[in-house]
Order: C-alpha cells, then structure tokens, then sequence
C-alpha cells in the first residue's frame, strides 16, 4: 500500500529531473548561440560558462534522483545507500560552484561597465584621433597653398605699411622706450634737413625744440598711451625752428612694458606764417578804414584852418611876430594835410587810375629825384635793370610813391654810417608770370624783434619830427592794391665783395604783363 501510494511523487522526480536536464541543455545550447554571435560580449561569455555550470549540476542532480528511484524501485537500496554520499558530495560542490558564480555575477557586470565604459572613451578617443588625423592629412595635403595665402596676405599688408611710410609726406618715427629713433621715413628727415642717404642717429631730445615739451610728451604717453593734435617746435639740423602737430601712439609688449612710440608729425610752419599775414592783413584793413574815417574828418578843419591862416597873411607885413606866426601855422598845416593824405592812401580811399607801366622806367625816374641828395650823403646807387623786364599795369603815381619810401628809408638807414651803397634792379621770375623789384642797401639792417612791425601804422623808429610811420604802411598798401606782395630781407644772406653790415633789401613783386617778343630796356 506504501509504495503504491508513493508512486506519483516518484514519477515526478524522476520527470521534472528530465526536465530539468533538457531546460539546462537547452539554457546552454541559447548562451552558446549568443557568445558566437558576439563572441566580444562579455555578459554573453559570461551567462554561457553560468549555463554550463547550471547543466553540469542539472545533470548531477537529476541523474543522482533517477539512479536512486531506478535502484530503489529494483529494490538495491544498499547500492543506493553506498552512493548516496558520493552522490550529495558531488552536487553539493555544484551547487557550491552555482552559488559562486551567481554572487559574482554583479560584480561580473559592475567589471563589464567599466571596460565598456573604458573601451567606449578609448573608442571616443580613437575617433577623434582619427578626426585629428584626417585634418592633419588635409592641412598637410593643403599646407603648401595655405603657406602661400598666408604669404600673399603678409606682402600685401607689409606692402601698404611700406608705401605709407615711404611715401607719406608728413613724418613718420619710430623710437624706442628712452626715445631713441629707430626708423624715420624720408619726409621726416627732409622736414629736419638731414640727409636720407646718411641718415644720424637722433634721439627725440634732439627733435623738441623745449624739453619742457618732451617731458610732457613721455609724461603723457606713459599715461594715456597717446598724444594728439600737439603742437610743438621741433629744431632742424640748421639750427631753425618749424612749427609741428604732433600725434603718437605708445607700444606695449606682451607682458604690459612700455617698449617705444611710434608717431606721425605735420609741418605748420607755412600755415602758422600764413595765419600770422593773415591777421595782420585784417588789422592792416581794421585800421585802414580808421584811418580813412579820420582823415575825412580832420581834412575840412584844416583847409579852414590854412585858408584863414593864409587870408590873414595878407593883413600882417613879413618880418612882424605876427607874420612868423602865421607862418608857422599854415606850414604846420601843411604838414598835418600831408599826414591826412598818406592816411587816405594807406587806406586805398584815393582813387587809382590803371596803365601799362615800364618798371624800369619808372625806377629812372624816381632815381633822378632822389640821387642827388643820396649823392650829398656819399650814398653811391648802382643800378642792374633787366633788359627784357616785362610791363605791368597799375597806378604809376602810387608805386613811385612807394619806391621813394623805401629809397628814402633806405637813405636814413646809411645815414649813420656816413655813406654807403644802394643797390636798384629788376628781374622777371623764372615763369615770368611776376616781375621782381629789389631797393637793397648796406646799412645798419632791421633787428628781428621789430621786423614783425615795420608796416604797421604810425610805427617809426625815427625821432620825433623826421617821421610819422605811414611810409611802410601806404607801401604795403599799394602794392597789396596792385595784387603783389613785399618781402624783406634783413640781414642779407649774400653781400656784394666787400660790404660791410647787415643792410636790408626790400622785394616788390607784382603780376607781369609779358608778351611773347615783347621787350623793355632801362
């Protein structure tokens, strides 16, 4: 009854044992499929040895349940009990072995992670390493061209920076932090007057004119690192002075250290001169129209006051105090009408009457007038009158008026010296598009302080009573009616052989009138 009973509970030993053979088979048979097919996995590696494990202990223990229920059914229960031991030894290490690899298998799958984790920066890397190489490969295969574009660009631009400097007419430096010049381009050199072929070593201590100036210089760029629009004097290899705008920037190496400047210089000489005529041509108008207002005023009292001085005359014998006092006054009137119509002249009021003029002619004649009393005075004139002078056109009592002045200023000025030359010529310029008239003399000269001034009005250095200083000013004004200018010389830079003294020379120049084949001799 026993065994009948325990027959179904056997059966299913011994099937699930089957079972358990096939389901562990067929575990390996899938593991071993999946390691083939990814032979690289290492989760695949490792579920195939796990399956093998699992199988070898499905074997021993399904085959340890059917060998027992095979030998205790055939009734050798002492053979099963002799097995018995060996059998539950040998699934005990199974199991023991299963257990092992199951509690591994997390740490198994952590080692996984990170070798994938490794092998996918390793890839990364890779991969980029290769990026790297294939633009190697390209800049390597496009090196050359590169190289050369790169070239091109580098010539372009060094060749602007070179047509700048070298052509620029304003100066263009260089100079070092203890503003030293390293380079300077030839406007620069030909603005200081050196010589580009041999050009000196110069420092900026040189250049400045005030080195009140240069400090203030250094001073600003070290601060601002930058100067502009400043106008300073820069001093010339001559010893001459020119009128400079100054601008410049500070360099600054990589580390912040100030290493030199570089800068840019404008000469405003002829621009400062040109603004200096210009205000004293606008005084010059300023105090020509008050003049001209004043001498209309005080021209009707005098006539009134001579022509009564003169009525009265007539009334007192000659010899008598009253006589003399008259005298006295109608010449002091005369006088002051003088004045009045050199105000009128100066101011250009008088009205100008316009012809064809020989130049030299005109010269001869003023010079008969005035050579005997230059003569009285040991004052010999000497005369060099072009004989191919082209004509111009103006007002002929106006200019020999001013050319009496300046022979007669030229005659006070030799006074002193108890003699002397006067020196009369004429010349076309180069374009005969101007004539040149030259009244030079050997005296005492013009001292710089006042040659500034002298055609001002009423500005003399004469004594009281030997002039009124309207000479210079009418002249100026004449020749500036007649559209020429006036330049003076003082002291003379070329003296005849054996002239002693600064002398002056006055240079009138006005237009030419200068036909072809036309011609005029002295």
């Amino acid at each position: 009854m026993t065994q009948l009973y325990l027959w179904p509970a056997n059966l299913t030993d011994m099937v699930g044992s089957l079972l358990i053979i096939i389901f562990s088979f067929l575990s390996l048979r899938y593991a071993y499929l999946l390691t083939k097919n990814q032979p690289d996995n290492f989760l695949w590696g490792f579920l195939f040895y796990f399956c093998m494990t699992l199988a070898a202990f499905a074997i021993s223990r399904a085959m340890g349940h059917l060998v027992k229920q095979v030998l205790l059914i055939s009734g050798n229960r002492e053979q099963w009990q002799a097995l018995a031991p060996l059998a539950g030894g040998f699934n005990t290490l199974l199991m023991t072995s299963l257990a092992a690899v199951t509690i591994y298998y997390h740490k198994g799958i952590e080692g996984f992670k990170a070798i994938e984790k490794k092998a996918g920066s390793l890839k990364s890397t890779n991969r980029e390493l290769q990026e790297t190489a294939a633009q190697l490969h390209t800049m390597n295969m496009n090196l050359e061209e590169m190289v050369e574009d790169r070239t091109k660009e580098l010539s372009a631009s060094e060749k602007k920076f070179r047509n700048f400097f070298v052509n620029s007419k304003d100066m263009v430096y260089f100079c070092d932090a203890s503003n030293q010049l390293v380079n300077m381009n030839a406007s620069g050199l030909e603005m200081l007057g050196y010589s580009f072929e041999d050009p000196p070593s110069l420092n900026l201590l040189d250049m400045f004119l005030s080195e009140d100036d240069l400090d203030t210089y250094y001073e600003d760029i070290l601060r601002m690192g930058f100067i502009e629009d400043r106008e300073v004097d820069f001093v010339k290899a001559d010893g001459s002075v020119i009128h400079i705008l100054l601008a410049a920037t500070a360099i600054f190496d990589e580390a912040g250290d100030f290493t030199g400047c570089e800068g840019i210089a404008k000469d405003l000489t002829r621009v400062k001169t040109m603004m200096a005529q210009l205000a004293s041509s606008e005084k010059m108008a300023s105090i020509g129209q008050m003049a001209a207002g004043v001498a209309h005023e005080i021209n009707t009292p005098l006539g009134v006051i001579l022509g009564y001085s003169q009525l009265l005359k007539d009334d007192f014998p000659e010899g008598t105090e009253e006589g003399e006092s008259l005298q006295v006054i109608e010449r002091q009137t005369k006088a002051c009408r003088k004045i009045v119509a050199d105000l009128l002249k100066f101011s250009r009021q008088a009205e100008s009457r316009r012809e064809n003029i020989s130049l030299n002619e005109m010269l001869t004649d003023v010079l008969a007038v005035t050579e005997h009393s230059l003569n009285m005075d040991h004052i010999n004139v000497y005369r060099n009158l072009s004989e191919s002078l082209c004509s111009i056109v103006g007002d002929t009592e106006k200019l020999r008026q001013v050319f009496i002045n300046f022979i007669n200023n030229a005659h006070h000025a030799m006074e002193e010296n108890e003699g002397g030359n006067l020196y009369v010529s004429t010349r076309n310029s180069d374009d005969k598009k101007f004539v040149i008239a030259t009244i030079r003399d050997n005296g005492h000269g013009i001292p710089d302080e006042i040659k500034g001034s002298i055609f001002d009005p009423f500005f003399t250095t004469k004594p009281v009573g030997k002039g009124t200083g309207l000479g210079l000013s009418v002249s100026y004004g004449i020749v500036q009616e007649h559209e020429g200018t006036i330049e003076v010389e003082s002291p003379i830079e070329e003296q005849e052989a054996g002239e002693k003294g600064p002398g002056t020379a006055f240079h009138v120049i006005l237009p030419a009138v200068c036909e072809e084949g036309h011609s005029v001799t002295s």
